[in-house]
């Protein structure tokens, strides 16, 4: 729970920030009675009872505020590594974010047969374990190397890969089963404490509205990519039996958006479950404000959760960042999350590579006044995500 004077806190935002009402208790035009009970659809019908819980929690938290994430939080930290229940955020605020982000890449391509890797694989399992432990979310994404040239995910040289990874039988299609077969073994590892398979919100082929990467624009059509998203959920749950993948796509939305650039080579309603968004838009607050509104008003028509899924400014130094720029864009808003990248681990702080507080950052008071809001939501303010939202069906 968040500290006794958070009512004060409450009143003194309303005042300073114009703070709105819940989105849940503003009647949107026309309605009058809305209906007692929400009913979702999910990508896979066949998703474990707790993955249909998280996935209904996802759209109830929406009304509630923002859970607050981080990437790879619980692995590693500006100045300290692999430390079981260590964080960055942790040791500012006194808790861990709700949600925690992972990447899956070097559980699934040739990265894995190293030793290093292995030695990763076997942190990024325990992080996961720890995180579910608490009862926060776990989002993964992959930065997938290219399985045609086997260069690295920003490598788009060759404009032949997924045509070639959706050529049935060739080099490159066999390779890439290969991988989401480690995926299918690795998710079927990943148990709680009471043997139940922990649900994980899955994005492969993030920022698909950019060129860096091998499945961006500039290396697939339309159709291609389409093909790719659903050739990768089919095998992963009707081949491969995965049934604790909640699916997201992440446009990156860099500038202002509106709601059709969120549909850029959408795959389809039947084929994702959440609406994401990596938005590095710098110090602009307005950008963030309006990308937000996009974002949430494309949640409400296709009836899908969504969140930001990556956003930060990199070596930020603002004392103000946490208020200015995430907390007042974020209210009003119905989104589910809002994550930020990385604190690369660097002890002597030779570089700027974060995206989040840490212990000694200009931003710690306000990012605590941030946490003390009771629109963000960290691992202690969360409801059992894993437990059915009242009011909701998922079919």
């Amino acid at each position: 729970m968040k500290k006794a004077y958070v009512l004060l806190l409450m009143l003194t935002l309303f005042s300073v920030s114009c703070i709105k009402g819940n989105p849940s208790d503003i009647p949107t035009e026309g309605e009058t009675n809305p209906p007692s009970t929400i009913k979702l659809s999910m990508v896979d019908k066949n998703a474990t009872t707790q993955t249909k819980a998280l996935y209904s929690q996802l759209w109830a938290i929406q009304s509630k505020g923002f859970m607050f994430g981080h990437h790879d939080d619980l692995w590693y930290g500006r100045k300290w590594y692999n430390k079981p229940e260590g964080s960055d955020t942790k040791d500012v605020c006194g808790d861990y974010p709700a949600v925690f982000g992972v990447d899956f890449a070097e559980i699934m391509d040739d990265r894995c047969l190293t030793s290093t890797s292995q030695a990763e694989n076997a942190i990024r399992k325990r992080c996961i374990l720890e995180a579910r432990s608490r009862g926060e979310v776990i989002l993964a994404c992959c930065h997938l190397n290219n399985p045609l040239t086997d260069g690295d995910a920003w490598d788009n040289s060759n404009n032949k890969v997924v045509k070639e990874i959706l050529t049935e039988g060739s080099a490159t299609n066999i390779r890439f089963k290969t991988w989401l077969d480690r995926l299918a073994i690795f998710a079927a590892e990943l148990k709680d404490d009471k043997g139940n398979l922990i649900p994980i919100i899955f994005r492969p082929f993030h920022e698909h509205t950019q060129t860096w990467s091998w499945w961006g624009q500039s290396c697939t059509t339309k159709e291609e990519f389409i093909g790719l998203w659903k050739f990768t959920v089919n095998y992963l749950r009707d081949t491969k039996g995965v049934h604790q993948f909640i699916y997201a796509i992440s446009p990156q939305m860099d500038v202002p958006k509106t709601k059709d650039d969120f549909l850029f080579r959408w795959p389809g309603d039947d084929y994702v479950d959440f609406i994401g968004m990596d938005c590095y838009h710098g110090l602009n607050p307005s950008t963030f404000t309006t990308n937000l509104n996009a974002i949430s008003t494309v949640s409400k028509e296709k009836m899908k959760p969504c969140g930001v899924t990556e956003t930060g400014v990199e070596g930020f130094k603002d004392s103000d960042y946490w208020t200015k720029q995430i907390l007042t864009p974020a209210t009003g808003q119905a989104v589910s999350m809002i994550v930020m990248w990385r604190n690369k681990y660097d002890p002597q702080e030779t570089g700027t590579h974060y995206y989040s507080v840490f212990q000694g950052h200009p931003s710690v008071s306000n990012f605590i006044k941030m946490y003390n809001s009771p629109i963000s939501l960290f691992s202690k303010d969360l409801p059992d995500m894993y437990k059915m939202a009242d009011g909701i069906t998922i079919n």
